[in-house]
């Protein structure tokens, strides 16, 4: 028969699960959460609190939930099972087996309230100020791209497609179904990216060549586009913005130029390249390193071939960004609506620079 476990118990488990590396503990200890306070309590319309003793509702704890649904894709009802059944989960948060967990709808209504305060730009900065403050400035330039973040596609009417395209709502295309109404996205997009696929031998015949070795594909996409700006020295996301998915990734840059990046350049891809960027650029006091394009019906310049080559190599950097976030962090949007897609987009960033600073910070210790 087997005992109820006594709190040694649970400690020697705690300890054995430090032991192997648990990468929780790592963060908490890494960041300091409490620096989100301010904001929180701000973006809450709470006051400080002159007693001891934490409610359940505590600002800090149901904050780092979501940072535990942006480092492993969680949905509410996902975050409130793995925080009841991990240890390391209820570790992180400071919850004890006797501790009440905060529920799928409490973890809904709280990220609400970060959505109606729009506070998500601010915890992100103040994140930001953290990492200068350790000394991890904008060094080596800046890497500008972006990247598709897929939403549940919508099955519409051609009609309703239509209506969506002219800035009707959800609420005017289903005034009579409020439910319905609720759960379309109205502010997604479709558009398509550009992908490559390995030809089988037996399925597309045999092959031989290495220029057929990848056939262009065209996949379609529907969902939101998550614009970042990273530094070139520590790959730290520095500054970003959401879009639906068809907005052209060129007319952010402006607004994605990093003012206290400490070095000039500007790396980015072909899409980028404009008159009205390369003007931007200028203008910040910046030195443009964004791909140059091919000449319509003309070969493209060797100079310019040479240095887009060399330019590639750097500006790939940011790839393992996204790479990162939607590989290890599953990032998805499941919620419906620009406003909550930049919420849970802006965490994802967020929660990407944890990561990334305890990468930094013990690869700095090993050294």
């Amino acid at each position: 028969m087997v005992g109820q476990p006594g709190f040694f118990d649970l400690d020697d488990r705690l300890g054995v699960l430090s032991k192997t590396g648990d990468p929780l503990e790592r963060l908490a200890r890494v960041v300091d959460f409490e620096i989100f306070r301010p904001e929180l309590d701000r973006a809450l319309g709470r006051s400080e609190r002159s007693k001891g003793g934490r409610p359940p509702s505590d600002a800090v704890l149901m904050f780092k939930i979501l940072v535990l649904q942006a480092l492993y894709g969680l949905s509410d009802e996902q975050a409130e099972y793995q925080i009841q059944d991990r240890l390391t989960f209820m570790r992180f948060l400071g919850l004890g087996l006797g501790d009440a967990v905060p529920d799928y709808s409490t973890i809904w209504r709280f990220r609400e309230a970060l959505v109606a305060a729009g506070a998500i730009e601010a915890l992100f900065a103040r994140f930001d100020a953290a990492l200068k403050d350790r000394g991890y400035f904008a060094l080596g330039g800046q890497v500008i791209d972006a990247s598709i973040v897929e939403a549940p596609k919508q099955r519409l009417s051609d009609a309703e497609k239509a209506r969506i395209k002219a800035g009707a709502t959800a609420r005017e295309i289903w005034p009579d179904r409020p439910a319905k109404a609720a759960h379309k996205d109205t502010t997604a997009r479709w558009t398509v990216k550009r992908g490559r696929r390995k030809p089988k031998p037996g399925r597309d015949g045999p092959v031989a060549t290495s220029e057929r070795s990848a056939e262009a594909l065209m996949i379609p996409m529907f969902g939101y586009k998550s614009h970042v700006n990273i530094d070139r020295r520590y790959r730290l996301i520095r500054r970003w913005t959401v879009s639906h998915a068809a907005a052209h990734d060129g007319a952010r840059l402006p607004g994605l130029l990093d003012p206290d990046a400490f070095s000039s350049p500007v790396w980015a891809d072909t899409a980028y390249r404009s008159k009205v960027n390369e003007a931007a650029i200028r203008s910040a006091g910046r030195r443009s390193m964004v791909h140059f394009r091919k000449p319509k019906g003309q070969a493209m310049p060797e100079p310019h071939r040479r240095a887009n080559r060399a330019r590639s190599k750097i500006r790939s950097a940011v790839e393992h960004v996204f790479a990162e976030q939607k590989a290890r962090m599953g990032l998805f949007i499941r919620t419906v609506g620009i406003d909550r897609a930049t919420i849970k987009i802006g965490l994802a960033n967020l929660a990407y620079n944890m990561r990334r600073l305890i990468w930094l910070e013990t690869t700095s210790q090993a050294t």
